[in-house]
């Protein structure tokens, strides 16, 4: 089978493959040559069966080769989340793109500070002909933006240097599917890097965003523990037509 042509791999994650330490589950997802690492987890475990509780959400992966080569770039990540969970964003700062436009990582959480609701950083290989590979990283900050077509939307902010100082911006809709067990979807799509020959390398988020408004306490991610786990599922497209999809699967415990 040719590795570059549309590849589907569905993966299941048994219990021993949970990384318990980490309360996160993680997959290896492979397409001839290509490799990605990816863990996902949420915490706390605990939580109520039949209402939604505050949690915090984190992720990340690796994208790496078995010959040591550069892997393809990576075009879109699409992911499917736990119908048994909602995301709040009542009284929550909004965050306009034109706030960030042509801004460095400190410059864009000063311009809106309360509109954070997650953090992390991403790294990538830029590889220009007959030149050595320039690994380069940059911290990444999701930002509540403002609503599309009643949805919910975040902003992913990240900015780089080389070849030249370059702002990325990337709008991100969570829409509300109706997928069996998912019920949430977001897709990003990853914007040319150092004018294409930037190559995502790895990457990974935390969200977990609390505030009081109008005297009572929200969180941006709440989830129940109604079937004794939690999922979500992931959609990974690459420049040479590659395409991987794998699901993480985490126990809860339900409270009481």
């Amino acid at each position: 089978m040719n590795w570059k042509r549309r590849l589907s791999i569905s993966l299941g994650i048994a219990a021993a493959s949970l990384i318990a330490a980490a309360a996160a589950a993680a997959i290896v997802l492979r397409a001839g040559d290509l490799v990605i690492h990816a863990e996902g987890g949420f915490s706390p475990t605990t939580l109520p069966k039949k209402h939604n509780a505050p949690i915090t959400l984190h992720g990340g992966g690796e994208l790496s080769t078995v010959s040591g080569k550069l892997p393809p770039i990576l075009k879109t990540i699409t992911l499917e989340f736990d119908r048994h969970g909602a995301v709040e964003t009542r009284g929550l700062e909004v965050c306009r793109a034109g706030k960030l436009q042509s801004t460095d990582v400190p410059a864009a959480r000063r311009a809106c500070p309360g509109a954070i609701v997650g953090e992390g950083a991403g790294r990538a290989i830029v590889a220009f002909p007959e030149q050595k590979p320039i690994h380069i990283s940059s911290p990444i900050t999701l930002f509540n933006g403002p609503p599309k077509d009643g949805q919910p939307t975040l902003l992913a902010h990240a900015y780089t240097t080389v070849p030249v100082p370059t702002t990325f911006i990337v709008p991100i809709v969570i829409e509300t599917i109706h997928h069996g067990v998912y019920g949430y979807r977001t897709k990003a799509t990853i914007p040319k890097i150092a004018g294409g020959s930037g190559i995502p390398i790895a990457g990974h988020l935390k969200v977990g965003k609390k505030w009081t408004y109008k005297g009572k306490r929200y969180s941006y991610v709440n989830a129940r523990c109604e079937t004794g786990r939690l999922q979500a599922r992931g959609e990974f497209t690459f420049k040479d037509g590659t395409f991987l999809t794998g699901s993480f699967v985490k126990r809860c415990h339900a409270a009481g």
